[in-house]
């Protein structure tokens, strides 16, 4: 193992709650190197936490256990458990949505579900809120330490029983192609799609070409203008907007040093929907 554990919570750090995971986890191995993934997704927020960690899971070392607790069902029948990507990463997390993304995008090797009365933090049998610090952290300690083998975790489960929450589709639609709104580049407020560049080149837009770009949340015009596809926020003036590809190969919608979503007031979700068209 790496020896490397990467912690994804709602928790926020306005109180002990990180702490006391990453204190439970040092107290499995003081040599563990812990990390943040991120701690402000939104409260309840599955899929939010299943697309940061598509975004971020393929780029840590081979072996890296990650644990991400966004559990609305805490204390609940929910499955906990352990899946193995097709890359190598182990994912310590509630089996209730978050590995969405990654199944669909990186590919579900194994999965298992945690013995629960095996691995979890001695004397935390009466408490049922806070399975993130007795079972998640405790279990991804031992993992990523080498102290237990994913085997070791409990009984095999099948992956195509893992709960997924419903990705919404890439369409062609006339002169163009449609999609949706997965999610922000939160800081900057930009609009990340599920359109692979791919399939928005097969279409023959070209670096420089304007673009018509439609938004719609449900059946309401949120927005509808021209913008430049370009290669980066620069190649437009500062306030302009801009189409380029993002980080993941996806397309993405801009402000060059502004904020998309709260220029527009727009959302994320599968109701919120997005089209590229030629301008012939």
């Amino acid at each position: 193992m790496s020896k490397i554990l990467v912690f994804q919570s709602d928790f926020g750090l306005s109180d002990g709650a990180v702490a006391a995971m990453y204190g439970v986890a040092h107290d499995v191995d003081m040599d563990l190197k812990l990390y943040d993934l991120t701690h402000d997704i939104t409260p309840y927020n599955t899929w939010e936490a299943s697309y940061r960690l598509f975004q971020a899971v393929e780029f840590w070392p081979k072996g890296t256990v990650f644990v991400s607790v966004v559990d609305p069902g805490v204390g609940t029948d929910r499955k906990s458990v352990v899946a193995l990507t097709s890359k190598g990463h182990y994912i310590v997390t509630p089996d209730n949505g978050t590995l969405t993304h990654l199944k669909r995008y990186i590919g579900m090797k194994e999965m298992r579900e945690i013995e629960e009365a095996k691995h979890r933090r001695s004397d935390s049998q009466y408490s049922y809120t806070f399975h993130g610090r007795d079972i998640y952290a405790y279990t991804g300690a031992k993992l990523a330490s080498g102290q237990i083998t994913f085997e070791e975790v409990g009984n095999e489960l099948s992956i195509d029983d893992i709960v997924e929450l419903e990705l919404s589709e890439v369409t062609l639609v006339d002169n163009g192609i449609k999609g949706s709104i997965d999610i922000l580049d939160v800081r900057f407020g930009s609009l990340w799609t599920n359109i692979a560049r791919d399939d928005f080149l097969k279409l023959g837009f070209e670096i420089g070409d304007w673009v018509e770009v439609l938004i719609k949340n449900g059946s309401t015009l949120a927005y509808n203008n021209r913008v430049t596809y370009g290669r980066s926020f620069a190649d437009v003036y500062v306030s302009e907007p801009v189409i380029y590809v993002n980080s993941l190969y996806r397309m993405a919608l801009a402000i060059n040093q502004g904020n998309f979503a709260k220029a527009y007031s727009i959302g994320t979700g599968r109701h919120w929907t997005i089209e590229f068209r030629k301008i012939n």
